[in-house]
């Protein structure tokens, strides 16, 4: 090995030993919260999933109705008329070092009187459709922003995974097998000067 077999180097490689396996618990920490997190978060994904879809095909079975007692065209022309358009906005929080997403929709879910279109001009199956897509695109945020948590988490728990499994079996391993060869030689130069001091003490009795 290319070390250089002091009691310098021997301390230097117990810190590093030291701070290795130390780095190693908090990864192992960091890695385990992130996994039950993730789960967590799994959790709610499914949940949501399945909402949107609910809510989707209730929105299809709407404006289908609609659309066969109201006509395509008159359900695409009082499209045209809505005046507000629904905006998303984005900001983060941080999940043990991780910034996920936080998704809202403002001005998704309406009331009567914000789509656009006056109680004349519009049936109450067309007002009933505008408001089951309207829960369709703000449980489309919902999924949004679980879904991308999950992506992020999981990309976070691979990464750590990599480093808690390159501390325990390259790292740290090699520390010690340097620390190890420090020890020998250090043993072997100690017996040898040993020998070697006999020698002296045996010749100059001798003399």
């Amino acid at each position: 090995m290319n070390v250089k077999p002091t009691r310098s180097e021997l301390m230097k490689v117990k810190r590093q030993i030291k701070m290795a396996v130390s780095g190693h618990k908090l990864l192992k920490k960091k890695r385990d919260g992130l996994i039950l997190e993730f789960f967590e978060i799994l959790k709610e994904a499914k949940s949501v999933r399945k909402e949107l879809v609910d809510a989707y095909k209730d929105a299809l079975m709407k404006i289908n109705i609609t659309r066969a007692q109201e006509t395509d065209a008159v359900v695409r022309s009082i499209s045209f008329t809505a005046s507000h358009q629904p905006t998303v906005e984005m900001s983060s929080k941080n999940i043990m070092g991780v910034l996920v997403p936080i998704i809202s929709g403002e001005q998704v879910e309406k009331k009567f009187y914000q789509r656009g279109y006056g109680f004349l001009t519009a049936s109450v199956m067309i007002d009933e459709a505008a408001k089951a897509y309207e829960i369709v695109v703000q449980k489309i945020i919902r999924a949004a922003e679980s879904e991308t948590t999950m992506k992020k988490l999981l990309r976070e728990i691979e990464k750590t995974k990599r480093r808690v499994n390159a501390l325990e079996f390259e790292v740290i391993p090699r520390f010690k097998k340097v620390q190890s060869y420090i020890r020998f030689r250090l043993e072997e130069m100690e017996r040898e000067n040993t020998f070697r001091m006999k020698r002296i003490k045996k010749k100059a009795g001798e003399n």
